[in-house]
């Protein structure tokens, strides 16, 4: 089963915003981070778990899937298929929901985001971008 840890950092709220996906199946990793604009937590949240799964089905890796992510409104959207304020991005979520054969998630502490540094690493390409 592939593993995606996705996480995002901002600096304000809202303010300069990165994310950070890392994709981790049969012991290989795949990175990827990016500065996505000014934007709230929660929105950079929502971002970086829509870019992740969206680059696993550009790669065709749509089979069993564990999305991680330590932003509860995130997993909480899909277990309700619903968050106050963020119904465009709950619907962009859900969505991609069916494209996989089987998409299981997972709230985990911060501690435990292995995508954690990648999204320090784009909210600093964010704040070079300003």
């Amino acid at each position: 089963m592939l593993k995606l840890y996705t996480d995002a950092a901002t600096k304000g709220n809202p303010g300069p915003s990165g994310i950070g996906i890392l994709a981790v199946v049969n012991g290989q990793a795949t990175q990827y981070h990016a500065a996505i604009g000014v934007m709230s937590n929660h929105e950079a949240e929502f971002c970086a778990a829509i870019t992740g799964l969206t680059q696993l089905i550009e790669t065709g890796q749509t089979g069993a899937v564990t999305l991680y992510s330590d932003a509860k409104i995130v997993i909480d959207a899909l277990d309700k298929r619903y968050a106050k304020h963020y119904g465009a991005a709950v619907a962009q979520l859900e969505a991609l929901v069916p494209r996989f054969d089987l998409l299981l998630w997972q709230w985990v502490p911060d501690r435990q985001n292995h995508a954690h540094a990648l999204a320090q690493q784009g909210l600093r390409q964010a704040e070079r971008d300003l």
